[in-house]
């Protein structure tokens, strides 16, 4: 993969522990991400909305594979079986 650009962006907000159990999960398989730190008011979330189309936080979308999804336990197993042990990288 190159240096360029992260192909992972994951919407999160400051001092949210769901979204720094994927941030520990990015960091742990070493793999590089843009982090968009998004609006705390709830109503606000749209750039997040217009992504995933939920405005629940974490969300990420990866370019490598076409996938966008929100829920951290999603995004974790999803990270873990595609770039974890026995995964494409």
């Amino acid at each position: 993969m190159s240096e360029s650009e992260p192909q992972i962006t994951l919407y999160r907000l400051q001092a949210c522990p769901y979204c720094e159990r994927v941030v520990r999960v990015l960091n742990e398989l070493d793999l590089s991400y843009r982090s968009r730190f998004i609006e705390p008011m709830h109503s606000e979330r749209n750039v997040v909305k217009r992504v995933s189309g939920k405005r629940s936080v974490p969300a990420i979308v990866d370019e490598n594979t076409g996938v966008t999804m929100s829920e951290s336990a999603n995004i974790v197993e999803y990270l873990e079986k595609t770039y974890g042990e026995g995964g494409a990288a």
